[in-house]
């Protein structure tokens, strides 16, 4: 594939930069006294991001999106995750939306959809439970149907802004007698549905990112069912393929090498050849992430198709990057890093090192994602 933007892309990523520029709230890029002020800012970001219809870019214009395809989307994710904007990860219309667009019925389209794409609705993911995370689909968490109702018991557990989001996208079990990956629905859930409880879970970087959700007979409508009932695999399969294309990843990586080698040059810490050729390295593999990235929308762009096994490889291979970038980080800061003064440049660091353990955990551990590249992706035999 041709990797250089067209005339329309380039003028777009340099509109995505103006707007960086002068239309982000004030303030939007200082450092936070907690996760619930940085989450009040995103609001106030994804609502001006939706008077654009950028929220959900290549979403139709008639849910509140513009229509852009998969090479636009990557040139304003590419800029916004690369200078930090806040705001733009949003899983409603990163791969609830789309899945709703594929495997919803008209009248969920109408109720769902435009309140994503105008960044009225936060949405968070009902997936893991203590007992299926890396073996997703040995969920326990039961849904019954009772007349018009289902009625839902169990627990959710590493559910990212769960106490935050207004809905939930729910996977669990409505049939016990079938094989794991055949049992399986998926649904819309209000998160102040009676009967479930949040309890926060901290992370070992200090935020309450995270989640354990409890489920005790919350009665929710049939009609909240997404897509045929025991199909649920497969929605939340297309799903985490659009969760993977990692150009956010890449991004992220790309300014943390690039801030390391200015403080570097600027003489803040000793060089030697090893770090130098450390983070070459990692130079050469966020350009390696981002080919694959683009690659990847490339191929969304031509047909119309999730990459499954491209997109695998994307987040096996970033997830294990940004583990090396940031040890590499806290190498260069030594002992400031372990315990950063107020205002240290080690303190950004300090978090991603700590923070990145968890990448190779998220959204499927990196022993998941080669099992999947092997056989879903290269057709290989599981023995």
């Amino acid at each position: 594939m041709d990797f250089r933007l067209d005339h329309h892309q380039s003028a777009f990523q340099r509109e995505v930069l103006d707007f960086i520029g002068t239309g982000l709230p004030a303030g939007w890029d200082a450092d936070y006294e907690s996760l619930e002020a940085r989450l009040d800012v995103e609001r106030d970001v994804m609502k001006r991001l939706a008077k654009r219809h950028w929220l959900a870019l290549p979403w139709p214009k008639d849910v509140g999106g513009l229509g852009a395809s998969p090479i636009e989307q990557l040139v304003f994710n590419e800029q916004m995750a690369y200078h930090g904007v806040p705001g733009t990860v949003n899983m409603g219309v990163a791969w609830v939306g789309p899945v709703v667009m594929l495997y919803g019925t008209d009248e969920q389209k109408a109720r769902y959809l435009s309140r994503i794409a105008d960044g009225t609705d936060l949405w968070c993911t009902l997936y893991s439970e203590p007992g299926a995370g890396s073996d997703l689909a040995s969920m326990q968490t039961r849904a019954v149907r009772d007349g018009d109702d289902y009625v839902i018991n169990g627990q959710k557990i590493w559910t990212t802004f769960g106490h935050y989001a207004d809905w939930g996208w729910l996977a669990c079990r409505t049939n016990p007698d079938v094989p794991k990956h055949k049992g399986l629905s998926t649904f819309a859930i209000k998160m102040d549905t009676p009967g479930i409880t949040v309890r926060p879970l901290r992370n070992m970087a200090g935020t309450h990112e995270f989640n354990e959700i409890f489920f005790e007979d919350v009665r929710i409508p049939a009609e909240q069912l997404i897509g045929e009932e025991n199909r649920g695999w497969y929605h939340v399969a297309v799903g985490l393929d659009f969760e993977r294309s990692s150009i956010g990843a890449t991004s992220t990586a790309r300014r943390h090498v690039d801030d390391l080698v200015a403080y570097l040059r600027a003489g803040q810490a000793k060089t030697t050849d090893i770090l130098r050729h450390r983070l070459a390295e990692h130079a050469i593999a966020v350009q390696v992430l981002r080919n694959m990235a683009y690659n990847i929308a490339s191929v969304q762009e031509k047909t119309g198709l999730a990459p499954t096994k491209e997109a695998q490889m994307a987040k096996l291979f970033g997830a294990e990057m940004q583990q090396k970038i940031a040890a590499t980080a806290v190498q260069i800061f030594g002992m400031e890093a372990m315990a950063p003064r107020a205002g240290s440049a080690a303190g950004p660091y300090q978090y991603s090192y700590l923070r990145s353990v968890a990448n190779t955990i998220e959204g499927g551990t990196s022993e998941i994602q080669r099992t999947v590249i092997a056989t879903r992706g290269l057709g290989l035999p599981r023995e």
